[in-house]
C-alpha cells in the first residue's frame, strides 16, 4: 500500500511540474498577440492557474493524509485532476 501511495503521489507531483511549465509556455505566447487576445487569453490562463491551485491542494492533503482518510481523499484528487487536465486540453486547443 505505501509503495502503491508513494507512487500515484509522485506520479501526481510529475504532472503538477508539467502543467507550470504548459502555464509558461501560454504566457510566452500571450507575449506575441494583439491587446484584445492578450485579455483574453491572459483569463484563460489565470483559471487554469486557479485549477492548478486547487489540484496542488488536493496532493498536499493526500500527502499529508493518514492511510485511512487518503483513499477517500484520492477521489477528490482524481476529480480535481481531470477537471485540470481538460481544461488545459480546451485551453491548449484555443491557444493555437
Amino acid at each position: 500500500m505505501m509503495e502503491k501511495r508513494k507512487a500515484y503521489e509522485e506520479k501526481l507531483d510529475a504532472q503538477l511540474k508539467e502543467w507550470n511549465a504548459e502555464i509558461d509556455l501560454l504566457k510566452a505566447k500571450v507575449e506575441n498577440v494583439n491587446a484584445d487576445l492578450k485579455v483574453e487569453y491572459a483569463t484563460k490562463i489565470e483559471a487554469l492557474q486557479h485549477k492548478r491551485d486547487i489540484a496542488r491542494a488536493k496532493l498536499h492533503e493526500l500527502k499529508a493524509a493518514g492511510d485511512e482518510a487518503w483513499e477517500d481523499l484520492k477521489t477528490g484528487a482524481e476529480k480535481a485532476w481531470s477537471e485540470v487536465k481538460t481544461a488545459f486540453h480546451d485551453a491548449a486547443a484555443k491557444f493555437k
